[in-house]
């Protein structure tokens, strides 16, 4: 069953246009809604995660939650981020671009004029919890400058197991001691549980918005034991096998309809620095060449690898769990809208940071630091080309789940909109009711609700898409992709992605003058989001930009 409209939908969902002013329309003659509250919201946000590392997008890998909210719910299949975190972050939390917000490149603190979704949910009576990590660059502080009544912010990214800066309500926590059985994952879920029984407690009259942010599956590769060994020998089959697994499950799912992009063995991560390999050992590999080409000691040492990439996603899945167990038990389930999504690709980089890396340590334990390298980062971002910080699919594609059982008839189908991080604001803006005008001297908002999409595919339009991060740049317009990178010298490529996602027929010398058109509409929407931005604002403090 299927809604047909958007009146249709907001009958589905038992809302009316009391609940939704922003609609400005009376309720149908004879229509009376169920009720009159707002639904909650619950965005879950992964780290590093690629378009098919989940089970419901065609992976191996145990996610039941994930799959069951899929199945329950909708998947997009066209979805994107921004190819990196903290734009991503910034572009979700606050609707606009990171060009048009000083985000990306960094330029200083955020424009006056902007509002994140937790200042725009307020006036509307919700209360708001952030756990994990920020990262929104100018407005460090998610309780006095994010508009959140509480929050649990992790900064120290190369830790999951004794990160030492860690903020609750904006005040630094101690360091957490080695072998306290802290764990990033568990403890983030933690603190979500908490807040959500604290608004059962006493807010329960209230809507709330919890957005729950993951730094898994990004480096360091670290995860519980137990379950790294769930998966120690599953991967030394090897990534090609791995990759066209995943392509034809996405196919037999219906998810993607284009070929598989080959490996790219000549390919060298960014930032790589040549000493990386004397500190990880002879099992690394800066290439995504054919597994077969791998040394013994090479396929073990990269199986492992794989092994805690997968245990970091198993456990996320299971954490995520025990918060959607709470939403039931507080009463919240049937209004409340879920949406799973990640911040970028996999990630092709290879370093050491943070406590260093003891080659004599567990692989995957607090001593280690790995990172997932090209060969596996291929297969997590399959069927599509490149990875984080690129903007061709592999980068920027997103799985991205929607669940609502009040609002959303539909159950298990797939939508194929074309969609984009800063849609979540105009969404979430629409189901709340807002009607209240933006801040002065702020541009329209670049996103569209989703809102049409839960009640029929097809139905979200726009003109265009952007992207722009460190010379990686791109511009869709309906099937129509152009996209260029630094190491093919800038040069744009023109793709039809209606068959040919992977981005391996390169249209761009036969039609040059769509190529050019493109270009410069790409050009003027740099220059408009700059403008946009105003003049660079100088950071409160000092903020980090590298992962």
């Amino acid at each position: 069953m299927m809604a047909t409209s958007r009146r249709d939908f907001l009958k589905l969902a038992g809302l009316g246009a009391l609940a939704f002013p922003s609609l400005g329309k009376t309720a149908p003659a004879g229509f009376q809604p169920l009720e009159k509250s707002r639904p909650n919201f619950l965005i879950i946000l992964a780290d590093d995660m690629g378009f098919s590392d989940a089970g419901c997008y065609g992976s191996d890998i145990r996610t039941p939650h994930l799959d069951q909210l899929a199945a329950r719910g909708l998947r997009f299949t066209q979805f994107y981020n921004t190819g990196r975190c903290w734009p991503t972050r910034s572009a979700l939390i606050t609707g606009y671009y990171p060009q048009q917000i000083h985000m990306d490149p960094p330029r200083g603190r955020l424009p006056p004029w902007t509002r994140t979704l937790a200042h725009r949910l307020k006036p509307l009576g919700y209360r708001s919890y952030h756990s994990g990590k920020w990262h929104v660059n100018g407005a460090p502080r998610p309780v006095a400058e994010g508009g959140f009544e509480h929050s649990y912010d992790l900064e120290d990214h190369d830790r999951n197991f004794n990160p030492q800066k860690i903020l609750q309500d904006d005040q630094p926590l101690p360091p957490v001691a080695k072998g306290s059985g802290y764990y990033t994952t568990t403890a983030f879920c933690d603190h979500a549980i908490k807040c959500l029984k604290e608004h059962a407690e006493k807010y329960s009259a209230q809507p709330f918005f919890s957005y729950l942010a993951f730094t898994v599956p990004h480096f360091p590769l670290q995860a519980p034991p137990e379950d790294i060994a769930r998966y120690r020998d599953r991967y030394l089959m090897g990534w090609d096998k791995v990759r066209e697994e995943r392509w034809q499950k996405l196919r037999e799912l219906k998810i993607v309809a284009c070929g598989l992009a080959p490996l790219e063995p000549g390919f060298a991560p960014r930032y790589f620095k040549p000493d990386v390999l004397a500190k990880l050992g002879p099992g690394e590999s800066k290439h995504a060449v054919p597994w077969v080409q791998l040394t013994d000691e090479q396929k073990q040492y990269q199986a492992t690898k794989m092994a805690i990439h997968a245990a970091m996603i198993d456990r996320m899945d299971a954490e995520i769990g025990r918060v959607l167990a709470q939403v039931r038990a507080m009463g919240a389930w049937e209004n409340t809208v879920i949406f799973f999504l990640s911040d970028n690709g996999t990630d092709a980089t290879l370093l050491v940071r943070g406590d260093g890396h003891d080659r004599a340590a567990a692989p995957g334990s607090a001593g280690s630091f790995l990172c997932l390298g090209p060969g596996w980062s291929s297969a997590g971002n399959a069927p599509f080309r490149r990875h984080k910080v690129w903007t061709h699919e592999g980068g920027i594609s997103t799985p991205l789940i929607v669940h609502w059982p009040k609002g959303i008839a539909a159950q298990g189908e797939l939508r194929r909109d074309v969609g984009h991080v800063t849609d979540f604001v105009p969404t979430l803006l629409e189901l709340a009711g807002d009607t209240a005008a933006p801040a002065a001297g702020a541009p329209p908002l670049p996103g569209r609700s989703l809102v049409p999409a839960f009640g029929r595919d097809g139905s979200v339009t726009r003109d265009e898409v952007f992207f722009h991060h460190e010379g990686n740049r791109a511009l869709r317009q309906g099937n129509f992709k152009l996209v260029s990178a630094c190491e093919d010298h800038n040069e744009w490529e023109l793709f039809d992605l209606a068959g040919d996602r992977c981005e391996q027929r390169n249209l761009a010398a036969a039609q040059p003058e769509r190529v050019r058109a493109m270009a410069a509409r790409w050009q003027q929407l740099q220059e408009q989001f700059t403008r946009d931005a105003g003049p660079d604002l100088p950071f409160a403090k000092k903020t980090r930009n590298d992962d």
